[in-house]
């Protein structure tokens, strides 16, 4: 159905509903499905569905269901007939989801023109793309930043982070240990941690293992600027099996001066986490380190210097079994009047994907930052943090990348991670134990064999 045609069904649909309301018929009710199943995310939902009741007159059952169990249970109600009306999902289904028919991508296309495909994040709506629309409409995410102190790189004349050089010229000035690391890379080669960092820096140099075909061989030549890369900032970390929690607690103590994090690093950055204080002074809820701190989110290799952002981004499916307009008007509700209340479920964690509308670019994204983070004690972001930090952290989402998306390799990509081949050969590479053309052959090697 094109749009005009689903807008002249939507308008005769709007009459009936009308005529069958002042009869005295029922009014409509959906299903919502999320994986927002803590309790004090699930009741921020419950009040974003009874603002869209009282508005609509449209009931909203809000069903909690655990991230595992998403794709068996949509598999599985697809197959009865029985698909909730909305979900909110990962990344990792849009794609998959949309080719076997559950998601309605039509409904999920008019939902974004009908709010201005120009209000999104780019990189955000690439990662859904199918022809002709988009499998699902984009609601939230985050992507992953090299946190970095700002005040020595400031003192030191540096430039930002934000390119393989940059690094390797900020570990040249600043790397002093054990009282200043360089850098604490993730060299654990069991913990998601690297895998997900790793894909970040070959992202960075525009290094990906698979094509629209499905693998392809790793370019030597740029994977080798990887690798060298990646031995430089191992080089200047910590010895020992390194992941997350050692490059907070490094960076949380004054001994770091960058590593690789998620953005719930944010609240804790500023005192207000007890269970993960910063130690950089004596006072754990003290906001200094975080007044200290810059951040990068796009990031550049030799090879491809426009970068590329890590992201991880969720959608609202409209599915196949859905009262359509029903759903296409909560979907709508939630990412345009109820957009700050569905972005204040986490907002350390839920960056806006749309900064705004049309008639206000900015509205959104200025709304996000007053909304309130941490655990233990909280702030709104916008008061810890300067606007152009703010502005970072958002605009990552514009240029946001995954392996395998764009191809539609993003399953076979996913395989590719898991088997944390490529972690361990980069390992043996960072230890000597290979050089940089062996460790290229043997990547290519295990994840050719990979289907």
């Amino acid at each position: 159905m094109t749009a005009s045609k689903r807008t002249l069904a939507r308008l005769m649909g709007g009459a009936a509903m009308a005529l069958a309301l002042s009869a005295g018929a029922a009014a409509a009710e959906i299903r919502f499905w999320t994986t927002e199943e803590q309790p004090e995310r699930l009741a921020k939902q419950e009040e974003m569905a009874a603002a869209f009741e009282a508005e609509t007159g449209i009931a909203v059952e809000v069903i909690p269901v655990t991230e595992s169990d998403l794709g068996t249970r949509a598999t599985a109600a697809f197959a009865a007939g029985d698909l909730p009306d909305v979900i909110y999902h990962t990344l990792q289904y849009a794609l998959p989801w949309a080719e076997a028919g559950i998601l309605d991508t039509e409904a999920a296309t008019d939902v974004i023109e009908d709010l201005g495909a120009g209000t999104f994040a780019a990189g955000a709506l690439e990662m859904a793309a199918v022809e002709g629309g988009y499998a699902s409409v984009p609601v939230d995410g985050w992507t992953q930043m090299i946190v970095y102190r700002k005040d020595l790189f400031d003192e030191a004349g540096l430039e930002p982070p934000s390119s393989y050089a940059n690094v390797r010229a900020a570990i040249e000035a600043l790397h002093n240990p054990p009282e200043m690391y360089g850098f604490v890379a993730a060299t654990k080669v069991d913990e998601n941690f690297m895998s997900q960092v790793l894909e970040h820096v070959f992202l960075a140099n525009g290094v990906s293992p698979v094509d629209e075909n499905g693998f392809a061989p790793l370019d030597e030549a740029a994977t080798t600027e990887v690798l060298e890369f990646y031995k430089a900032v191992a080089e200047a970390s910590p010895p020992g099996e390194l992941y997350w929690d050692q490059s907070r607690t490094l960076y949380f103590s004054g001994n770091a001066a960058m590593i690789i994090w998620s953005p719930f690093i944010l609240d804790e950055l500023a005192g207000l986490r007890d269970s993960a204080p910063p130690t950089i002074n004596e006072d754990p809820t003290s906001t200094e380190l975080a007044s200290k701190t810059g951040i990068v989110t796009n990031f550049s290799g030799p090879s491809n210097p426009d970068g590329a952002a890590w992201a991880d981004i969720r959608y609202f499916g409209i599915t196949a079994d859905a009262d359509t307009d029903a759903a296409m008007d909560f979907v709508k509700f939630s990412m345009d009047e109820g957009y700050t209340q569905t972005l204040s479920i986490a907002p350390e964690g839920k960056f806006p994907v749309r900064k705004g509308t049309p008639d206000d670019p900015d509205r959104f994204e200025e709304a996000w930052a007053t909304l309130p983070v941490g655990v233990d004690r909280q702030a709104p972001l916008g008061d810890l943090y300067e606007a152009s930090m703010i502005e970072e952290i958002v605009s990552g989402l514009d240029v946001a990348q995954r392996w395998g998306v764009a191809e539609g390799q993003l399953a076979l990509a996913s395989k590719m991670i898991n088997s944390q081949a490529i972690n361990r050969i980069v390992r043996q590479y960072i230890d000597g134990q290979i050089d940089a053309s062996a460790a290229v052959a043997a990547m290519n090697e295990e994840l050719g064999a990979i289907e």
